[in-house]
């Protein structure tokens, strides 16, 4: 319980910062165009990275109490949306320790429609936190968790 009252802190604490930075004043983003994207990929990015490491540890406690411990390592990293809209999240990803888990930076999620009755939400651990620049998938990382922030 502790963990989550510092989370909350910081998130506080963040959105106080940006609030303050933007000069007071209430403001917007499009994330329809280019400029949009990059500016919510980096913000959002950075929110992730604020509360990354108590989120892996939060989820690790939790599945290491109901008996789904992950054997290899975890970290949390920004989930980028790419098809109607983008959108930032984050989700755990897991894997062995080494270039492969070390080296995933974020999580492309891909929607598409099979046969126009079923949505499909595909998520790639990938090697960059910008999948509109670059998209490799790491081979050998897996998603262990989605995290959503109710806003």
């Amino acid at each position: 319980m502790k963990l989550f009252k510092s989370m909350k802190k910081n998130i506080a604490a963040l959105i106080l910062c940006l609030s303050i930075a933007a000069g007071g004043t209430a403001w917007a983003i499009d994330l329809g165009n280019i400029l949009g994207d990059l500016v919510g990929v980096v913000g959002g990015g950075f929110l992730v990275s604020t509360v990354a490491k108590p989120l892996n540890d939060f989820i690790n406690t939790i599945t290491l109490n109901k008996g789904a411990k992950v054997e290899g390592h975890t970290k949390v990293v920004p989930i980028v949306s790419i098809g109607s809209g983008t959108r930032i999240g984050a989700a755990q990803v897991a894997g062995p320790k080494g270039a492969s888990i070390e080296s995933t930076k974020a999580v492309a999620q891909i929607e598409a429609t099979f046969m126009d009755r079923l949505r499909v939400e595909i998520l790639v651990p990938i090697d960059s936190e910008n999948p509109i620049q670059r998209f490799r998938r790491v081979q050998g990382v897996g998603v262990s968790a989605v995290i959503d922030f109710k806003l």
